[in-house]
């Protein structure tokens, strides 16, 4: 592992979540670098300028055609991404210490390069972002049975479109004008940032497919690599995606599991977009990280 007394200017690797594209992290890029860092949101495959949309989504938009539609990124996988961040954090290294940050399912990315590669690694952070280490997948973590009524469970009803069995991936529609659609990505994503913003959030921070492949991956954490790394946890206390008891149990399970490595764990007020929500306050734990490893 790199020596972070020797380097003064780390490099913050940030990995995006489900459905979202690096614009999430802009606001946090914003922080770290006015606080003298480096900040590098990464594009994974499928994401961003590189996405591919689905039949129906183009404008004017035919939802009927769109809702059940194949993906263009149905064949991507946990590899495409942990192959693509791990190149990205291999050229990074080459400047300085690597604090690789994963947010929401970004931490599946995580968990793969730090297994991988934790020699080029100087911290990894979760933020509010899935940990695999009892269950094999995010898909084994994710809440199966949201009480009636949650914006969890009405976004599952209202906000996700078609079967992932034909379609290949987990679809929402960031164009969308309908307003109970807006309320409900409102309350599950960002209930802490003005209504209003949720149009142009939705369309600039998030896409409309996520590649069933991932989220059903192996995730799983390695005790002897990703094991020996100083590692953050911060929790958002206010989360409908990951709630927090869930991060809690993920906490948990993986300081069992490395019990002379473990979490050093922060709590934010925020929703499930922290990064765009609370971007001033993460920055200083994610700086304040390194000076206590320094």
């Amino acid at each position: 592992m790199i020596d972070l007394v020797t380097h003064t200017s780390p490099t913050f690797v940030l990995v995006t979540g489900s459905g979202a594209t690096s614009f999430l992290w802009n606001p946090l890029v914003t922080e770290i670098v006015l606080r003298g860092h480096r900040a590098l949101p990464v594009e994974l495959p499928g994401h961003g300028f590189d996405a591919v949309f689905p039949d129906g989504y183009g404008s004017p938009q035919d939802t009927e055609v769109f809702a059940g539609a194949p993906s263009p990124l149905a064949a991507l996988t946990l590899d495409d991404y942990a192959d693509h961040a791990l190149g990205v954090v291999r050229r990074a290294a080459e400047h300085g210490p690597v604090v690789l940050v994963g947010h929401s399912l970004g931490g599946a990315t995580v968990t793969r390069v730090a297994n991988a590669a934790p020699e080029l690694l100087a911290h990894v952070v979760y933020l509010c972002a899935y940990c695999c280490v009892d269950e094999p997948s995010v898909a084994a973590y994710a809440p199966s049975a949201p009480a009636p009524g949650s914006p969890l469970e009405r976004a599952r009803r209202i906000a996700f479109l078609g079967d992932p069995r034909g379609t290949g991936v987990m679809r929402t529609n960031p164009r969308t004008g309908d307003p109970d659609v807006l309320a409900v990505q409102h309350e599950l994503l960002m209930a802490d940032l003005d209504a209003a913003r949720v149009p142009a959030v939705l369309a600039y921070a998030t896409q409309p497919d996520e590649p069933l492949r991932v989220v059903l991956a192996d995730a799983r954490v390695d005790p002897a690599t990703w094991g020996r790394l100083p590692r953050t946890y911060v929790r958002t206390s206010r989360d409908e995606v990951v709630p927090p008891a869930l991060q809690d149990r993920m906490i948990a399970e993986a300081d069992r599991r490395t019990p002379g490595n473990t979490f050093t764990s922060h709590t934010v007020e925020a929703s499930h977009f922290a990064p765009l929500t609370h971007p001033a306050e993460i920055a200083d734990i994610l700086v304040g990280a390194l000076r206590q490893e320094g």
